[in-house]
């Protein structure tokens, strides 16, 4: 391992100017990617500015009756918080499903949203790959890429996101908070995320020094009849193959509200819309639901290996959307 500087903050001005005034510093929360990273020679900051003691940990609730995840909340505080569990239940399933306990203990909500892409190729520095090293080339494109990309993708980079956190938190139209040394400002989490274009070492819109201070979640009544499933290659401790969060509200038989994202399918949380649009306002039957599914995956373009995601994530879209369905039926609100 590279040498590098370490420091510590408990003021946010502080490490704004700390990093601002080193070229090669880098904001240190939990270090569960960035560590790993470090270790692997993907990721070399010359400087490490410690945030883990300011004062973002805090979950609380907005006036208008959301909630604000602070960005150095652990994963594990979020997801056993009671207003998350009651109000998106979805959020705190997702964070569940990702890694160990042990690491849920250390990750934060901030750096959960910024850790950056598990494909294999990415991790191998003797790889070629346009988000390590921009103009290198893909190797996974015609390489080892079963578990890659079906949407979005471009002929730079086919790699997925990896955080379980960020499909629930885009269904809900999350904000992210965060601060530069002009001030505060906030970016709608859909906007958050670059396309990949043919630069995709440039993975969110987040100005260069700015520190995310925080999640804000608008009040979403349909949150409550939310659910995420995963499904993976093993049955613990493994990145999403495919994930759906998914929130339904039925009244006397029609689609009011639904809400729908998909994990594991591109390089940034996708937002199913399309198939929205077709359920909201019409009867929640398995033949919406099942024509909703094919509107959203008639998209993808897989590549050599991954075709069985289509199938996937179609199937996926359909059984959970159809469980909701269900719950509401016995509610009396189907």
């Amino acid at each position: 391992m590279r040498a590098f500087a370490y420091q510590r903050t408990t003021q946010i001005r502080d490490a704004l100017n700390l990093v601002a005034q080193h070229d090669g510093a880098r904001f240190l929360a939990g270090g569960t990617n960035l560590v790993d990273l470090m270790k692997a020679g993907v990721e070399s900051p010359a400087r490490l500015v410690d945030i883990r003691s300011l004062a973002l940990g805090e979950i609380g609730e907005t006036p208008d009756g959301g909630l604000v995840l602070g960005a150095t909340a652990t994963n594990s505080a979020v997801a056993a918080d009671a207003q998350v569990r009651l109000r998106y239940p979805a959020l705190s399933q997702a964070i569940l499903a990702g890694a160990s306990g042990q690491l849920r203990n250390m990750a934060t909500v901030g750096g959960n949203l910024l850790q950056r892409t598990r494909c294999a190729y990415f991790a191998d520095p003797s790889e070629a790959c346009n988000k390590r090293v921009p103009g290198s080339g893909c190797s996974a494109i015609n390489g080892a890429h079963h578990n890659h990309a079906i949407l979005d993708w471009t002929e730079h980079c086919v790699a997925t996101h990896p955080s379980d956190m960020a499909v629930p938190l885009s269904a809900f139209d999350a904000v992210v908070r965060y601060e530069t040394l002009d001030g505060t400002r906030e970016i709608p989490l859909s906007e958050f995320y670059l396309p990949v274009g043919n630069r995709p070492d440039r993975e969110t819109a987040l100005p260069d020094g700015a520190l995310i201070t925080a999640v804000v979640i608008p009040p979403t009544a349909v949150a409550r009849k939310s659910r995420y499933r995963k499904v993976r290659e093993r049955a613990s401790y493994a990145f999403a193959t495919v994930s759906v969060a998914a929130a339904l509200d039925v009244q006397h038989g029609l689609v009011q509200d639904v809400r729908l994202a998909l994990g594991g399918v591109a390089s940034r949380p996708w937002r199913a819309r399309l198939a929205e649009s077709a359920l909201r306002g019409g009867p929640a039957t398995a033949e919406r639901i099942s024509a909703a599914a094919d509107v959203e995956i008639a998209a993808a373009e897989p590549l050599r290996d991954n075709a069985y995601k289509v199938t996937l994530a179609r199937n996926l879209i359909e059984a959970v959307l159809t469980e909701l369905a269900a719950d509401a039926g016995k509610e009396g609100n189907g």
